[in-house]
């Protein structure tokens, strides 16, 4: 629990398929997928569904976010639909974590690319998953909002104690990770470990 863990690889090398895999998006041709103790591949769509949603948090590099939705309704939906009586309250809680106290009846359209890439960010922290799955989520962002989101996303990862599987073509980027896997042709081709300061 807690680690964190980088993909890198050339573009077209199954980084992002192995993302879905792992979060049940997707189904493999061959093979199993356990996920905290738990072979997915023979879930059914609801079983999946139900492990998404208690065990599994996705920032993705385009945002995901709800137009006609508020960045706090964006974020306490999820919570809702997975029967929190306090949805609202932990929204509000994880958009304040991720500096967004004053935003929180804004729209879309009405914040920042850094600003959406944060509700993103707080919408799939505030179940506090145990496993967060970020697949390039500074791509769409300039560099120095990029590294203001990344380094919010290892702080919050950190302080609920999930486990962070980072999606990154920027090699200082992986090396942040304690563990760094290397992928081409569909294959992890290097596991390789930083060693702790």
């Amino acid at each position: 629990m807690g680690e964190t863990v980088s993909l890198v690889g050339p573009s077209g090398s199954g980084k992002t398929s192995l993302l879905l895999l792992i979060a049940g998006l997707e189904q493999p041709t061959i093979g199993r997928i356990a996920l905290s103790g738990r072979d997915i591949t023979t879930m059914s769509e609801d079983e999946l569904a139900l492990l998404r949603r208690d065990q599994v948090g996705i920032v993705f590099q385009s945002f995901h976010l709800i137009p006609t939705m508020s960045a706090l309704e964006n974020v306490a939906v999820p919570l809702e639909l997975a029967g929190a009586a306090d949805a609202f309250e932990r929204a509000e809680a994880a958009l304040g974590a991720v500096g967004l106290a004053r935003r929180l009846s804004h729209y879309p359209s009405q914040l920042s690319g850094g600003e959406q890439q944060r509700v993103a960010l707080a919408r799939a922290l505030a179940p506090r998953p145990k496993i967060l799955l970020a697949d390039e989520p500074t791509g769409n962002l300039d560099l120095d909002t990029g590294a203001r989101i990344i380094d919010l996303m290892f702080e919050r990862a950190h302080a609920i104690g999930a486990t962070l599987l980072l999606i990154t073509h920027d090699p200082s980027l992986a090396g942040r990770c304690r563990r760094q896997l290397h992928m081409a042709d569909g294959h992890i081709v290097r596991d390789s470990a930083r060693v702790a300061a």
